[in-house]
């Protein structure tokens, strides 16, 4: 049976992959299919239950103006990913000491991409 925290992850990459905002019940059947982080039939409710965690995270909106409900999230996949880094990284006294860890565990190619990130002027 999954957890709590695994269908929050499960339902946020549904919702990051879906083209539409998706109602309650287009989840449950998505979670439920095979492949679905549930091989057993979810309740509505309790995809409901990590609807409204994750809207009170400020992860996912609801669309209140039409029923059934919609949802959809807030950010991508990719500003999810840099919002949780930069939290970790807050939490550290050795920033530096967490960022060469890091870097050490990425591949040839992921190191490239990065080198020519960092030399990659940004726009302030």
């Amino acid at each position: 049976m999954a957890t709590l925290g695994d269908l929050e992850r499960a339902v946020m990459d549904l919702l990051w992959d879906a083209e539409t905002p998706l109602t309650a019940n287009e989840l449950r059947d998505l979670l439920a299919a095979p492949g679905g982080v549930d091989s057993k039939e979810l309740a509505v409710t309790t995809v409901l239950t990590v609807l409204a965690r994750l809207e009170k995270k400020g992860l996912v909106a609801r669309e209140r103006d039409i029923r059934p409900h919609r949802y959809t999230s807030v950010t991508s996949r990719e500003e999810h990913t840099v919002s949780l880094m930069n939290e970790a990284l807050g939490t550290v006294l050795d920033r530096e000491a967490v960022l060469a860890r890091f870097i050490g565990g990425i591949s040839a190619e992921e190191a490239q991409s990065l080198r020519l990130l960092l030399d990659t002027p940004r726009n302030a």
